[in-house]
This record gives structure tokens, sequence and C-alpha cells, in this order.
């Protein structure tokens, strides 16, 4: 197989095209790793020939492929615990109060879910903040780019090793069912949640505005510009008082004044700047 630099490059532009991840010469290792499977199936003689049939229309599928084979998936349950603390113990309380004595209405965004994890931590997390779930009007949209862990994530089945990565048995026993060597969410946890495919360098889906949207350790793979265009679409998708959260090394410092930061426990969260003049 020939490994050239403007064969490289031509793939990593294709890549960053269709989900924004920027990847260059020092990921060589990675692509070959994980690109070589499928170079091999389809006969490509390199990553130029690979990213130009990519490129053409007919070839959803591949690109598909293209995105799953490059885009990580590494996540686990309740990852960075302060952020589902926060929302068990700040902001669920403060949407109760707020609704005085109406029916308190929540919707949540997980953006870049991966395999599930994070949108069934999040509901979990409301079945045992909340109790009587009925009470509320809850609704937990998941997105995510890659078609493998999107299908993954629908499925809501992990093997012993991903349950013993956060998940305590209490809460084990309670919302999931052993399935021979597999462990499955339990219906009533996965209608509460919408999994939808969506890419984050496109309009946000609908509908919305959302009271918390969660967005962690993924924009880290854009480059700055894009990474930017992506919290401004989200910030265009979160209510005038909701709460963004980012990854635990992530900040918005950097991204102007839109955002403020704010502690909630041990997480900190960003929320909309209302002092900020609309342009």
């Amino acid at each position: 197989m020939s490994v050239t630099e403007p064969s490289v490059t031509c793939l990593c532009d294709l890549v960053e095209d269709l989900c924004g991840v920027a990847l260059d010469q020092s990921k060589l290792y990675m692509i070959r790793g994980r690109l070589r499977p499928l170079l091999e199936e389809f006969g490509f003689a390199d990553y130029e020939a690979l990213a130009k049939d990519a490129e053409k229309s007919s070839q959803m599928a591949l690109r598909d492929r293209l995105v799953d084979a490059l885009t990580t998936n590494e996540t686990l349950f309740f990852r960075d615990k302060s952020p589902f603390e926060a929302l068990k113990t700040q902001i669920i309380p403060s949407i109760k109060e707020a609704a005085g004595g109406s029916r308190p209405r929540l919707r949540i965004w997980s953006a870049a879910c991966s395999t599930g994890q994070e949108p069934y931590s999040i509901a979990m997390t409301l079945a045992e903040a909340i109790g009587d779930l009925a009470n509320w009007e809850i609704s937990i949209l998941a997105s995510d780019v890659s078609p493998a862990a999107l299908a993954r994530a629908k499925k809501g089945q992990y093997a012993v090793h991903e349950m013993d990565r956060g998940v305590p048995d209490a809460l084990r026993q309670r919302f999931f069912t052993k399935r021979e060597e597999m462990w499955e969410i339990r219906p009533e946890l996965r209608r509460m949640i919408r999994f939808e495919p969506h890419n984050l360098h496109k309009l946000p889906p609908s509908p919305g505005p959302f009271d918390v949207i969660f967005c962690r350790n993924v924009a880290i793979y854009f480059k700055r510009d894009a990474r930017a265009a992506v919290f401004e679409r989200l910030s265009t998708k979160l209510t005038t008082d909701g709460y963004l959260f980012v990854g635990c090394s992530e900040s918005l410092h950097d991204l102007g004044a839109k955002f403020k930061p704010v502690r909630l426990g041990q997480a900190t969260c960003y929320r909309p700047n209302l002092t900020v003049p609309v342009s």
C-alpha cells in the first residue's frame, strides 16, 4: 500500500469535512491501524483512492464506515461524575422550584453521545432524583455522527467490563437486566431517550431549545474556528437560563463572552451571558 503525504492529506481533508475531526501526519499510525481493514476490504491502493471514492455521492455507506473508523468513541458511564451530581442536586431542584405548582419540563441534549453511556447515565440520574417521572415532562435527545456508535447506543446492551466502568451495583440491579453475557438497559429508561444521527458541524436538530446540553470531550478534536462555530450553534439551542456542560479539561474562555462559567457543586458549566448585547 502506498503511503504518501498527498494521499494522507486528501483523506484528512475529507474526514474534517465530514465530521470536523482534525487529523494530520502525526496521526498516521492511528490512521494506518484503523483503516487497514477498510483498504483491504475494498482493495484501495492508498488513502487518496479511498478518499476519492468516498467523496462520490453514491458512497454514503463508505463515508459512514470511514467516520466510524476514525472517530473516537471512548466513553464510560457517569464519566467525570460532577455534571451528573450537579444535574441531580442543583438543576433538577431549580427547575422544579421555577415550575411552581405546574408540571416541570426538562429538555436535555446529549450531543456526541457515542455508544450511549452518557444519555443512559442522564436517564438514571433523573430516575433517582425525581422518583415518579410521570410527574415531569422529560425529553432526552442523544445524537452522534457515527452510525455504528449510534446503533450500539440504541441497543442499550453493554459487556461486563463496560458496566464495571462506572455503574454501581445498586444501579445495575435497578436499571439493567442480565442477558447472557450482556447487561441490557431496561425499557422504561430506553423510552426516555430519542436517538438521532447528527453532525455537530451542521445545523442543530429540532426541536428545542434545551434546558441542558452535554457536549463533552468532542470539540477537543476540532480546529479552533470549527470548535467556535460548534458552540455558537449550540448557543442557539440553549434556553436563556440553560446549562452547557463541556469536558472537564475543556474551557470556553477563548470564545468570548457569550457564555459565562458557573460552579455547580464540584462541576463547572456554562450559561448564556445575558449581559452580552444581541448582535
